[in-house]
């Protein structure tokens, strides 16, 4: 009876052991399968995190060239920059002695408008006067560079030029009988200057041989009427007689 049940015991343990390691191998299944999904999780991450890095590479690695092509471009512009500082420095430095030089010229060229203007018919003589006193004045302003001084002056001879070329009609006032009178003027160039009063009853010239104003008959009032509508620009040029002032020998 004994030996019966030891073989049943024995049996029934046998019959045990399979279920046993079955169990056994599949927790240790489960557990690799974990670990693996673990570990497939991490070399995801892994290979995630390694994509990132290498974007981040080519980024940077764009950056750098672009870094580096701006970077030569700046040296180019700052090279030319201290060229032109160079230049600028030179110029500076002679432009004092350019100055220097010019203004005695400057200052001839202002005296000799002054002489022409004092000694010239008398037309426009205060817009004139007052053209060659801010010359004067220009002159001896240090914020002006010498350039502009030179080109004011030219400015003021080319007008004074074109006087010789023109003809021209204005208003102004004439001392007639010691008292001023409101006349018409004609300036003919340079050659004749004439009035003829607002109501037209009186007409003259400017005389350069007697460096006066002188009255003309009546005879000459339709010539410088007409003269006053061409300048005007009221009627088409014609021939006008009227006496004018002879050159000088």
């Amino acid at each position: 009876m004994r030996l019966r049940n030891s073989l049943l015991l024995a049996a029934l343990s046998v019959s045990a052991m399979p279920a046993l390691a079955v169990d056994d191998s599949m927790a240790r299944q489960e557990q690799m399968d974990r670990d693996g999904a673990a570990s497939q999780e991490r070399i995801d991450q892994l290979d995630d995190q390694a994509k990132n890095d290498f974007q981040e590479f080519r980024t940077a690695s764009r950056r750098l060239e672009s870094l580096k092509i701006y970077n030569q471009q700046m040296d180019k512009l700052i090279q030319s920059q201290n060229t032109e500082m160079q230049s600028i420095r030179n110029q500076i430095e002679t432009i004092d002695d350019i100055e220097t030089g010019a203004l005695p010229l400057m200052l001839e060229m202002t005296e000799m408008l002054s002489e022409v203007v004092a000694s010239d018919v008398p037309f426009l003589q205060n817009e004139r006067e007052e053209r060659v006193a801010n010359l004067s004045e220009l002159i001896d302003r240090a914020d002006v560079s010498a350039g502009e001084k030179y080109r004011r002056i030219l400015e003021a001879y080319q007008v004074e030029v074109e006087y010789g070329r023109t003809i021209e009609a204005y208003r102004g006032d004439l001392v007639m009988d010691g008292e001023a009178r409101k006349v018409e003027f004609l300036r003919i160039g340079r050659v004749g200057l004439y009035y003829q009063t607002i109501d037209g009853n009186r007409v003259g010239r400017w005389n350069s041989d007697r460096d006066s104003w002188e009255a003309l008959d009546a005879g000459y009032r339709t010539a410088i009427r007409d003269g006053l509508r061409v300048a005007r620009k009221q009627a088409p040029p014609e021939l006008l007689t009227l006496p004018i002032n002879a050159p000088e020998q």
